[in-house]
């Protein structure tokens, strides 16, 4: 067997949306801890306001 069908047979039982939302959330978690929201949301903000030609 391959390294890709050893972890894919280890991980059949859980759906993969089910892996990719958790993973999604711990990183979330992870950016709200290390207090890095306010930069995030800035930067999102700016690209909005750059693509729509305000800002």
């Amino acid at each position: 067997m391959t390294f890709w069908n050893k972890i894919s047979n280890a991980f059949h039982r859980i759906p993969l949306w089910l892996a990719g939302v958790t993973v999604g959330v711990l990183l979330l978690a992870i950016g709200i801890w290390g207090e890095q929201l306010e930069d995030i949301y800035r930067k999102a903000v700016m690209i909005c306001l750059e693509c729509i030609g305000i800002g």
